[in-house]
């Protein structure tokens, strides 16, 4: 007995001092908690990939993994596949506290901008996605990426992380319900602005849940909150069935928390592979296919940036300049993460914000992230059983964490405009554009034109010269993609 305590106790030690749990304030027990959470906070990409991508046809009539009608199952399994291996090799070899999975925005833009193009098809715009993959790996491994990354202001930095944090919250409220888009106004609150739904009811208790345990320093309190609020929605649903419908602001945003007829279910991994390199540069105008290329390259390159810098805030993981520790590594897992997101025909991979919810969990290493990854490809057969849990039941922690991010903005200078405005710029259009690159590229921009216009042209880094240019073309992208027709 004494022997397989000594060899438990030797294996968690080795875990300890690979990953530095003790060296960063956290235990095994910790990070298995928090890499839960993270997984909690965006399972819901298995079930909402599949809605965007795996229901358009492409150009030639055709949906994800060929035929004339939606394979949402083989869509769902790959997506789980894909963000399961690049979350664990994030956790592994970055060793840093962020999942990785089907970038939203990212997906949308490949199914509505690239694959439904006339003559294109899903194997070539999946090509479109590996090319830009490994076009942005590149730039890693020549240290570009890192280099423009260090050459941003702190204070652009920490203007990006209460952005996210806003952006969060934003998400978590309107993929409950609780906002709404309005009859006659961008938003409303609500059902007609009232709380008046079960749903609405099941993230009220889950937020409070959340806020009130973070109050009382419960260890888990945002999973414990996620735990509550799903079993709360099963019993309301079982005795209710309220169901699920956009027209119906009684029923449940996307997933049902009803108890599945059967917990297991064979994956099908089919789709992987189903890529056509070079085949869209036949099929549209060279110059528009590298346009086209260069938009997921801007949005991928600066994307992950905001996130890890946020996400490495909230851990505490950050040097005095903003930067996380092995930012080279980061980088390199989220690069490829975008080629090996276009192989499994699931759209770019990219780092995902709803990391920071474990982060305010606790997680402070890779092993979260090993967690968030394994639970990922354990979902590929546990598919009913994950899919219990509602957006009503884990969006309050995104709420809370949009909280924790948002009080970094007290580090900003507000009585320097040449500050202050950048900054502004760069967390408000985060949520309003409901886009990180337009509020990376709002900041880069505004901050190098009041640089040149007050006379402080010398301050600005080259790169940030570089950058704001690069973010020019992409902000003119559409005209001039309208104009090549």
């Amino acid at each position: 007995m004494s022997a397989m305590t000594e060899e438990r106790t030797g294996i968690a030690g080795r875990i300890d001092s690979y990953f530095e749990i003790t060296k960063r304030g956290s235990t095994i027990a910790q990070e298995i908690r928090g890499g839960l959470t993270t997984f909690f906070t965006m399972a819901y990409i298995v079930v909402l990939n599949p809605l965007i991508i795996g229901t358009v046809a492409d150009g030639t009539g055709q949906y994800l993994g060929g035929g004339d009608a939606p394979n949402l199952a083989l869509v769902a399994a790959a997506t789980a596949l894909v963000a399961g291996l690049l979350s664990i090799a994030m956790g592994v070899w970055a060793r840093f506290p962020l999942a990785l999975a089907a970038g939203l925005g990212l997906n949308a833009f490949v199914a509505y901008g690239i694959a439904s193009r006339e003559g294109m098809s899903w194997p070539e715009a999946m090509g479109f996605v590996v090319i830009e993959g490994i076009v942005i790996t590149l730039l890693v491994l020549t240290g570009f990426r890192k280099a423009v990354f260090a050459a941003v202001p702190a204070f652009l930095k920490q203007a990006i992380a209460v952005g996210i944090g806003l952006f969060l919250a934003f998400i978590g409220l309107y993929d409950a319900g609780i906002v709404r888009q309005g009859a006659g106004t961008p938003t409303s609150f609500g059902d007609g602005g009232y709380i008046s739904t079960w749903p609405m009811v099941v993230f009220v208790v889950g937020l409070f849940t959340a806020i009130i345990l973070m109050v009382k320093k419960v260890r888990g309190a945002l999973l414990i909150s996620i735990v509550v609020a799903t079993v709360l929605a099963v019993v309301i649903e079982s005795a209710l069935a309220l169901g699920s419908s956009v027209d119906n602001p009684s029923g449940w945003a996307l997933v049902v928390p009803a108890v599945p007829d059967a917990f297991v279910a064979a994956p099908d991994f089919s789709l992987i592979g189903q890529v056509d390199l070079f085949g869209g540069f036949t099929s549209l105008p060279v110059l528009t296919a590298l346009l086209l290329v260069f938009s997921l390259l801007i949005a991928d390159f600066f994307d992950t940036m905001g996130t890890m810098t946020a996400v490495g805030a909230e851990a505490g993981l950050n040097d005095k300049d903003g930067n996380p520790a092995r930012s080279q590594q980061i980088l390199l897992v989220d690069s490829i993460g975008a080629a090996a997101g276009g192989f499994g025909s699931v759209s770019s991979n990219t780092s995902y914000i709803e990391s920071a919810a474990g982060v305010g969990d606790g997680a402070r290493t890779g092993l979260a992230s090993v967690v968030t990854g394994i639970a990922f490809l354990l979902s590929t057969f546990l598919t009913p059983l994950y899919a219990l849990v509602p957006f009503e039941a884990a969006t309050p922690v995104l709420v809370v964490v949009g909280f924790l991010m948002v009080s970094q903005v007290a580090g900003i200078d507000w009585k320097d405009y040449r500050i202050a405005i950048p900054a502004f710029l760069t967390f408000i259009l985060m949520p309003f554009g409901y886009s990180i690159s337009v509020g990376i590229g709002a900041g880069f921009i505004s901050y190098v034109v009041l640089q040149v216009a007050t006379g402080a042209a010398k301050k600005v880094h080259p790169l940030m010269w570089g950058a704001a240019a690069a973010f020019i073309l992409y902000f003119a992208m559409g005209p001039i993609l309208n104009a090549l027709g």
